[in-house]
């Protein structure tokens, strides 16, 4: 029988409170596996780096500012730009879209009418933020004693540095792994956006909700989960943490190299074309040294190990890349993995996007959403055998669904729904008044 699965987590309503990335990221994950990820945001208050820099930024700013926070389809802010930026979009599908405004009594009393219908609620903000509206775990435990509460927050929500706020390339600077990951012969100060921290605090949101609920399907009862981000982030690095703590090591950068073997990233024919390749046992060297004419380098005395290979990386890097810099990219790809070597091409957004693997998984998914248009998005990192895996709903717009879900999800009439936009409480638009 190949009648199609559900997806695991069909059933289960998860209630979006995430700022920025971690947040958002973690319950679209959680959206991707199938659940009802509903995304509360209000009109009146703008959240920065989340729905973009500003609400209405000018087009002059949006072509000075870098791509991964400035590039808006086509660098242009269209009439609701809040809808277009794609930091925010990159983690917005699958969410249906409600507005409401928690600091009015009316809006609380919406809000818990929706944390009574909902298993999850996620929210990234500085801890205490929700108790301060009365809206804290200790709070909706109350109105559903079934509620999962996550709280992930850079530093977690106890303990001297709970108030601290800090972006993901603040956390990975604090759990030390800045100094681990720049060039050597440059400092911490050239290191790029591409971050760790805030993907990995993604995952640990996802995995600790899926685990919550499979521990409420024993229990029947909910939790409070404490998250922490860069205590997540420091388990990642936890053999450097253990050397210093065992060995009283302290490890510095290693660039792209490897503790041990011949690794590098090797220049090749082209503008801006590379690849990367590891070189471990005496055999791999001696395929390497023969794809490249040079057999004379196997009884080398700077070479004729792998100690030695390693105390002469820099020559033999030298070597390898006036070889590697005559060949085509890929076409030198396929030498080496024919050769039994370990190596990989260096691809941009561009490459990416013409992968035949990637195209071959369907990785890449087109989709249309009203204000940006239609365009490619990095699809799920996983696929289900028996079920299908895709985007049931383009990112979220502001204010999407409100009328979905205020009248058949919350049950509030004609008369009320339209009394809440009296209230600005409703709509798809943030406020005038908000730059």
């Amino acid at each position: 029988m190949n009648a199609e699965r559900k997806l695991p987590l069909e059933g289960v309503r998860v209630v979006d409170l995430g700022v920025v990335l971690a947040g958002p990221y973690g319950s679209m994950i959680l959206g991707g596996l199938g659940a009802e990820v509903i995304r509360v945001e209000s009109i009146k208050y703008f959240p920065a780096m989340t729905r973009g820099p500003m609400a209405r930024p000018p087009e002059e700013l949006i072509r000075k500012i870098p791509p991964i926070s400035g590039g808006y389809p086509n660098r242009k802010p269209g009439q609701r730009p809040w809808n277009r930026f794609p930091w925010f979009n990159a983690t917005a599908r699958n969410k249906l879209g409600m507005t409401v405004d928690l600091r009015q009594d009316s809006g609380k009393a919406i809000f818990k009418k929706l944390v009574a219908l909902s298993d999850v609620l996620i929210t990234n903000q500085t801890p205490g933020t929700l108790d301060k509206l009365d809206l804290g775990y200790e709070a909706l435990k109350h109105i559903n004693p079934r509620l999962i509460f996550l709280e992930a927050s850079s530093f977690g929500a106890r303990g001297p540095y709970s108030s601290y706020r800090a972006m993901g390339l603040q956390m990975e600077a604090f759990a030390g792994h800045d100094l681990l990951r720049h060039y050597p012969h440059r400092d911490v100060t050239t290191n790029t956006w591409a971050v760790t921290a805030d993907a990995a605090g993604a995952l640990s949101i996802a995995l600790a909700s899926i685990l919550a609920l499979h521990a409420r399907a024993k229990t029947g009862e909910g939790q409070y989960i404490d998250v922490s981000m860069v205590e997540n982030f420091v388990g990642l690095i936890g053999h450097i943490v253990l050397d210093y703590t065992i060995n009283g090591r302290v490890q510095g950068t290693l660039g792209n190299r490897d503790y041990y073997a011949i690794q590098g990233c090797y220049r090749c024919k082209g503008d801006d074309r590379w690849i990367v390749m590891t070189v471990c046992s005496d055999t791999e060297f001696e395929k390497l040294c023969e794809l490249m004419g040079r057999t004379d380098l196997v009884n080398d005395s700077r070479f004729k190990t792998a100690v030695k290979r390693y105390e002469h990386h820099n020559e033999l890097d030298e070597i390898i890349e006036k070889w590697s810099s005559t060949k085509e990219r890929d076409e030198l790809v396929d030498l080496l993995w024919s050769s039994g070597l370990m190596a990989g091409p260096v691809l941009d957004d561009a490459d990416a996007m013409a992968n035949v693997h990637l195209r071959a998984r369907g990785f890449f998914w087109k989709i249309y959403q009203e204000d940006t248009g239609e365009h490619f998005y990095p699809g799920s990192p996983f696929n289900f055998l028996k079920a299908k895996v895709g985007c049931r709903l383009p990112p979220v717009r502001l204010g999407e669904h409100n009328e979905q879900i205020y009248k058949h999800l919350l049950g509030y009439s004609e008369e009320q729904y339209k009394e809440f936009i009296t209230q600005g409480h409703i709509g798809e638009e943030f406020e005038d008044s908000i730059p």
